[in-house]
């Protein structure tokens, strides 16, 4: 039964394939960066700030590669040098209900005051990739940040586990 056991075994271990450990060297995994901005001649890109609104909304976008095909389920981390603060009010609610003749009216309006001085940072901080490879982030500066230049960071993990970071900076027009 030993003799038998042990050339079943031998077969199985002889017959699997040998899976070379990769180095720490090997980045098979990569992001290539589209922020959907104009870039300028020294290198930074440009965002226009809509004047006519708080925040500005805009989508930072990217595409995640494995062995230069789109992957799936990589985690981007994000960050930004700015961030701001809400100030003594967040916003309001207007309750609203229904009269006898069925007309909605406004009969309560609460505000939200417990967000003082919260912080508010002007970028989602981590998103993974879809299917195809694509990676997003929504970026939000506000209006009274116009004409200032804003450094982003983008970091993944790599097969090895080493941090891959990219910086870049947006000018906020």
């Amino acid at each position: 039964m030993k003799t038998i056991f042990s050339f079943i075994l031998l077969v199985l271990v002889g017959c699997l394939d040998v899976i070379e450990p990769q180095s720490a060297e090997q980045n098979n995994i990569w992001v290539e960066l589209d922020p959907r901005l104009d870039l300028d001649e020294n290198g930074y890109y440009h965002l226009q700030i809509d004047t006519t609104s708080w925040q500005t909304l805009h989508r930072l976008s990217g595409t995640a590669y494995n062995n230069d095909v789109p992957f799936e389920a990589l985690k981007v981390y994000w960050g930004s040098s700015h961030y701001w603060y809400i100030g003594d009010t967040l916003g309001y609610v207007v309750n609203m209900g229904l009269t006898d003749d069925l007309e909605y009216v406004s009969y309560d309006t609460s505000y939200i005051t417990w967000f003082t001085g919260f912080e508010v940072p002007t970028i989602n901080c981590c998103s993974y990739s879809n299917g195809d490879g694509e990676v997003n982030t929504m970026f939000a500066p506000v209006r009274t940040m116009i004409s200032d230049s804003v450094t982003i960071s983008m970091y993944y993990y790599n097969d090895a586990g080493n941090p891959i970071t990219t910086f870049f900076d947006i000018v906020l027009d």
